[in-house]
This record gives structure tokens, C-alpha cells and sequence, in this order.
């Protein structure tokens, strides 16, 4: 692509572009919300949780909310982010939306250079613009939810592993996979977990990747596995001391796994989130957070034994959920919110199958794209299903989409060029 050559400036034009669109939507949002006294968020519920511990997190308060106290209830990483302006802003959710936009936009320049690593700088720029300019992830950027950020980290974690395994792919003796590579892997994996816990089996998974693929010797490969996993563990180790001191157990992510599962596998689920349950059972006032989160854990398990055909149908449901291309709450449910959210995701997807076939023979490009949007699919077949939970997804699966987008009109291209008068006096 002739236009590839300057990319440095389409980059920034693109860059600008996300900043310039998500600070108008903070703008609109916070008018929005203003409106009604008290209100925080457009999406009501996790929104406020958030706000609230990080509001414990920069007064240098104990991290817990609600009574009984839950101290494992969420991952540090989003309420940390979220104290940055609170520390130096007080309680102003617009400075909090103003870092969101940095954020968004830095996701947007990741995916950039995600593509970058993986198939060159025009894959990178087209994907770094679908980012920019996606309503979803523009909307969701400015809101106290942590799928932007969590997206961010996770394109992190990515990057690291392309750099990683294309190293690996080539095991050329003048340029191996470092203990580098393999500590950035694993511990950028660790902090893309502090924003979500479910990016906890990236990193393992990974390291399973590097034991059982490359050219490498199996012992070096399972050193480079095991460093993976060790840098993995130590970005966790402080929280996960934190909480065998709480709780006597050593918990790397939070307790919340019970509830959440249970959510999706109950007598009265529809795969949609209702966590009313948790309030009329009342489990913490006899129990600790701990056998709470177990209790809940073995009633998931239990439906799920006793209703297999409820829960395929359920995991229907959530999948429907999970892949509709507009959010599932109802104040987005106008036709015009529908339209443009279809507008935005049936190019996304129809361009990455079709880039999952050009990028056939390159497995490492499609596991790194692919994947992530696959691996929350495969959880949420358990879980409640919704759009948030693919949104970052979206971000490495637009690199996808631009290979395939990429690579297709490059095929044009060259068919154009071979069936041309001057091309066929050249061929003869």
C-alpha cells in the first residue's frame, strides 16, 4: 500500500482522531449522567463499585465495599487506575473520564503496534483505525467499566508474545527468545490479570505453547516455559500474599468466581446477569468470603449435573449475548444504536474469517487474534453472557480483520497486474 510508506503520520492522524472522539463522548457522558443527581454512570452497577474502591485505594482505606465487608471482590488493577485522578482531583468523575480517553486512546495506538509485530505496518494502521473510530469501544472507553483498560493491558501482554513467539518460530542462533522475551510474557500477562482475573490462564496457556511448538531444544523451551510462568506468578505475588493473609488461602485473583458461575448456572438464569440471588441468600453473614465463594461454586456445579439440557440451551443464550453486535442493556436498545453497532461489527468479523484464511499457514498470527475472542466465548458458555466481555477482544481481533482486508487487496492487486495487456507481453 502506497500510503503505508508514511505511516508514521497516518498514526498520528489516527491517534488524534481516537483522543478527539472519546474526549467528546466523555464531554456528552458526564452532561449525561449530570443530569440526574448522584448518578455516576450510564451503565449502572459494576461502575459504582469501582468508583467506590478506588475511592478506598486513594485515601489509602482498606480495599473492600459493602457490609459484610468483600475484600476479594475485584482485581486492583481498574480501581488503582481509577485513584490516579482521585488522589490529585478529589472525587471528580470527570477527571477519572479525562485519563479513560488516554487510556482509550493508548489502546488504539497497542493495537497499532500489535499489528506492526504480527503482519507489518498497513495491518497495523488499519486496525489502529477501525479502534479509533468503532462506537463501542469509543463509548465504553469513557465509562468506569474496566474493558478499556483491561483491553490495553491485555494488547500488552500480546505484543510481548508476538515478539516472544516469532523469535521462537525463527530460533535463529543469532537472535533467540531471551529470558527477556519470556519474562515480559509472563509478567505483562500478570498485570493485563490485575485488570480481569480471567486473563490468568493466558500465561500458563502461552508457556504450554512454547513447550509443545518452535525449533528450539526441549530444554530450553521448557526454561523459557517455566520463566513464563515464574515472572507470571511474581507480578501476582504480592496479591495473592495479600489475600492468604485475609482469607488463609492463597487466592491469585479474587472470590467472586462462585457468585459469578452461579449467576449463569441457576434454577432461574437467563443468561443474563441478576444477582439478586446473592442479596436474598445472604451467605456472608454466616459464612466467610472464602465458603462462600465455594458454596456457590458447588450450586453451579450441582444445577449444571442435574440440567445438562438447561444449561445448552443457557450457553445458547449467552452466546447470543455474547456475540450480539449491540450492548444488551436496555437504554442502547434504540434501532439507530442497533444499525450503527451493525454497521461497525459485521465488517470487523466478515473481514477476520476472511482473514483467517490468509493467515492459514501462520498460526501464531491467528492464535494471538483469534484467540482471545474465542477463549471468552469458551467462558461465557458458563458465565452470563454480554457484549462487554468481548469488547477488548475486538481490539486484537481487528488485526485479524486487517490482514484479511490487507491481504485480499494485495490478491487483487495481483491478479489486476497479471491479467493486464503489458503483464501478459511480459509473460509470453
Amino acid at each position: 500500500m502506497a500510503w503505508a510508506a508514511g505511516w508514521h503520520r497516518w498514526l498520528f492522524l489516527t491517534l488524534f482522531v481516537a483522543f478527539g472522539l472519546r474526549l467528546g463522548l466523555a464531554l456528552a457522558v458526564q452532561y449525561e449522567v449530570s443530569k440526574t443527581p448522584g448518578r455516576l454512570c450510564l451503565i449502572s452497577g459494576d461502575a459504582e463499585g469501582y468508583w467506590e474502591l478506588a475511592g478506598k485505594v486513594a485515601a489509602g482505606e482498606a480495599y473492600s465495599i459493602y457490609d459484610p465487608p468483600r475484600r476479594l471482590l475485584r482485581m486492583p488493577g481498574f480501581p488503582a487506575l481509577l485513584a490516579l485522578p482521585r488522589l490529585v482531583f478529589g472525587d471528580n468523575p470527570f477527571a477519572a473520564r479525562l485519563l479513560l480517553v488516554v487510556v482509550g486512546t493508548l489502546a488504539c495506538g497497542l493495537t497499532y503496534w500489535l499489528g506492526y509485530e504480527l503482519s507489518g505496518h498497513a495491518v497495523g494502521l488499519l486496525a489502529a483505525i477501525y479502534t479509533a473510530v468503532s462506537p463501542t469501544m469509543a463509548l465504553f472507553s469513557v465509562l468506569f467499566l474496566s474493558e478499556t483498560a483491561f483491553a490495553a493491558t491485555m494488547l500488552a501482554s500480546l505484543i510481548a508474545a508476538a515478539r516472544f513467539l516469532r523469535k521462537y518460530e525463527q530460533a535463529a542462533p543469532s537472535d533467540p527468545p531471551t529470558v527477556g522475551h519470556a519474562v515480559a510474557v509472563g509478567g505483562l500477562a500478570g498485570l493485563a490479570t490485575y485488570m480481569r482475573p480471567t486473563w490468568l490462564l493466558v500465561g500458563p496457556g502461552l508457556a504450554m505453547l512454547t513447550l509443545m511448538t518452535g525449533r528450539s531444544p526441549l530444554g530450553q523451551r521448557a526454561i523459557l516455559a517455566g520463566i513464563i510462568c515464574l515472572s507470571l506468578a511474581v507480578v501476582l505475588f504480592p496479591w495473592t500474599v495479600r489475600n492468604a493473609a485475609l482469607t488463609g488461602h492463597w487466592i491469585p485473583t479474587t472470590l467472586w468466581v462462585g457468585p459469578s458461575l452461579y449467576d449463569g448456572l441457576n434454577p432461574t438464569a437467563t443468561g443474563d446477569s441478576d444477582m439478586e440471588f446473592f442479596e436474598q441468600d445472604r451467605l456472608l453473614q454466616s459464612m466467610s468470603e472464602y465458603e462462600m465463594d465455594r458454596e456457590y461454586r458447588r450450586r453451579a456445579w450441582k444445577f449444571a449435573a442435574e440440567n445438562p439440557a438447561r444449561v445448552i440451551s443457557l450457553a445458547l443464550v449467552k452466546q447470543s449475548r455474547y456475540w450480539s453486535p449491540a450492548p444488551n442493556t436496555p437504554q442502547f436498545r434504540h434501532p439507530l444504536i442497533h444499525l450503527v453497532a451493525w454497521l461497525s461489527f459485521a465488517p470487523l468479523m466478515i473481514f477476520a474469517l476472511i482473514g483467517v484464511w490468509q493467515a492459514r499457514n501462520d498460526p501464531y498470527l491467528i492464535i494471538l487474534t483469534a484467540g482471545p475472542v474465542l477463549y471468552f466465548a469458551a467462558l461465557h458458555l458458563l458465565f452470563v453472557g454480554s457484549l462487554r466481555y468481548r469488547l477488548p477482544a475486538e481490539f486484537p481481533l481487528s488485526v485479524l480483520a486487517a490482514v484479511g482486508m490487507v491481504r485480499l487487496f494485495a490478491g487483487s492487486r495481483a491478479a489486476q497486474h497479471a491479467s493486464s495487456p503489458s503483464s501478459q507481453v511480459l509473460l509470453n
